[in-house]
């Protein structure tokens, strides 16, 4: 997911996404990209009757601000790309690899939102747990506010406080998040012994 509203992130992905022939050294140095036939890059570079329907350039055009979809302006997009194909570092795309949005936080958090609403028993992959973590920490903080205690006040009780349990109970019963996590969490041990005090509360 990109956050397109923003200038930079759409350029950045679409950069990764050609020069990917490159980093998977599927082009000799002296072979343009435009020889790369599995890629879309090549089309960016024809007449518009000559595309597929489907392939929108302006907006990657002025991001890398040609202003005109014309023969001048398909020439200044190449030079682009392989100028961008003899500066490339890997660390130009840590973010993408490691992440599944590329945007401002705020983004992050509207999808995070999003997933929360939509996401059912059937859903899985990194952006519901990270949405399901988002939930925990914030019952966490609630609970911490309404008991008057900071994130030190943690570590100093007891394992096994009654507070601690009913925010473990809360945690257990209204996210996803496993014994592990909400043990570590709350510092309470192990999972295991989370899921006996658990047991021990119901009887």
């Amino acid at each position: 997911m990109v956050d397109a509203g923003n200038p930079g992130y759409l350029r950045t992905v679409c950069e990764y996404v050609h020069l990917n022939p490159v980093r998977a050294k599927l082009l000799r140095a002296a072979e343009p990209l435009r020889t790369y036939r599995w890629s879309s890059y090549p089309a960016y570079l024809e007449r518009p009757s000559r595309r597929p329907a489907w392939l929108r350039v302006e907006r990657v055009f002025g991001e890398t601000r040609i202003p005109k979809d014309s023969a001048a302006g398909r020439r200044q997009f190449e030079r682009v790309m392989e100028d961008r194909r003899q500066q490339e570092d890997p660390a130009d795309y840590a973010r993408i690899r490691r992440s599944w949005c590329l945007g401002e936080e705020e983004f992050r958090k509207e999808l995070l939102a999003q997933v929360q609403e939509s996401c059912g028993a059937s859903h899985y992959g990194v952006e519901s747990q990270e949405s399901a973590m988002e939930r925990a920490e914030r019952l966490v903080l609630e609970g911490l506010h309404e008991l008057g205690w900071t994130e030190a006040d943690l570590a100093v009780r007891r394992k096994g406080d009654g507070a601690k349990l009913k925010l473990a109970a809360k945690l257990r019963a209204e996210t996803t998040m496993t014994l592990q996590w909400i043990a570590a969490r709350l510092q309470m041990g192990t999972g295991a012994s989370v899921s006996n005090l658990l047991l021990a509360q119901r009887w």
